[in-house]
């Protein structure tokens, strides 16, 4: 059976694209593979990444196309000269249409750093979302891995981690335990999940 061929969006250091390379490498991603890296960004460290494990990658930045829909028919054509299946976003800082999400229901995911409903939506991304929880002074947070459509965190939830806040916590430090306790184990999880149904055909 032919594995699930998955694109990972990215726009900066790629630590979720890393935990997916490293579950990929553990064997926990058996129904898929990681085929292709797209940033939105040239700097971005992802990309080093990309290139240290062998995975094509391509650049591709939102403001060299006039318009969002040239820039998200230029991406549809990467994917499909790629034989793309699946995408993830993994930190990636530019946002798609409902005419790009349309294009691929349920195979699209990305990773949240909080328990959706909370913290989510416009302007809620990096160190954002754990400002506003200690703002909030919510005891408990954690990650959401859900599938994307044209609502901003707003598609069907996979999976989700709480993740204690702890006394003195500052966002910096929230932030890399989210991503330690939550992120980096529900990421490969919620993929394996989508890519075994997507390999059957579902």
């Amino acid at each position: 059976m032919s594995k699930t061929r998955i694109a990972v969006f990215v726009s900066g250091g790629g630590t979720n694209l890393q935990a997916l390379i490293d579950a990929a490498k553990r064997g926990e991603i058996p129904s898929g593979e990681i085929a292709l890296v797209l940033a939105s960004n040239d700097k971005a460290y992802a990309l080093t990444r990309a290139a240290e494990n062998n995975i094509p990658s391509v650049v591709v930045k939102r403001k060299e196309f006039e318009t969002q829909l040239a820039y998200e028919e230029a991406v549809k054509a990467i994917l499909a000269e790629n034989s793309i299946d699946m995408i993830v976003l993994a930190g990636f800082m530019s946002i798609l249409s409902e005419n790009f999400t349309a294009a691929y229901p349920k195979r699209i995911v990305n990773v949240h750093p909080s328990l959706i409903p909370s913290f989510c939506g416009k302007g809620f991304y990096g160190l954002h979302v754990h400002e506003a929880a200690l703002a909030y002074g919510v005891k408990v947070t954690g990650a959401t891995v859900h599938y994307v459509n044209e609502i901003p965190d707003g598609g069907e939830i996979i999976l989700q981690k709480a993740v204690e806040i702890e006394e003195g916590d500052t966002p910096e430090v929230l932030q890399r335990r989210v991503m330690e306790q939550a992120e980096w184990i529900l990421l490969p999880k919620a993929v394996e999940m989508v890519a075994a149904r997507l390999q059957k055909g579902q």
